[in-house]
């Protein structure tokens, strides 16, 4: 299985925390549909209000790798990319 962490900070554009928030809970739920998908979900801080993470998990690579290759995918990675900075961190076990 694959882990997925997006930890994402928020620009100081008006609107950037809701914006991502929309974005990142809509891929989200069409995420939960794909095939291969274990878990999927966005968990806001509780002291930051401008942080927020997205936590996902993979059946394996090739599930993966077509749920990225998905034109919801690239639309609400790219809202939430105008709106802050990703870090991204991957594991496998």
């Amino acid at each position: 299985m694959i882990r997925i962490n997006c930890f994402f900070k928020a620009s100081e554009k008006e609107g950037a925390v809701v914006k991502a928030v929309e974005a990142a809970k809509a891929l989200t739920e069409k995420s939960l549909g794909h095939e291969g998908c274990v878990a999927y979900d966005v968990f806001c801080s509780a002291t930051r209000p401008d942080v927020f993470m997205i936590c996902e998990t993979w059946k394996d690579q090739a599930c993966l790798d077509k749920h990225s290759a998905t034109l919801e995918f690239a639309e609400y990675v790219g809202i939430i990319q105008e709106n802050g900075l990703l870090k991204i961190e991957t594991f496998e076990f």
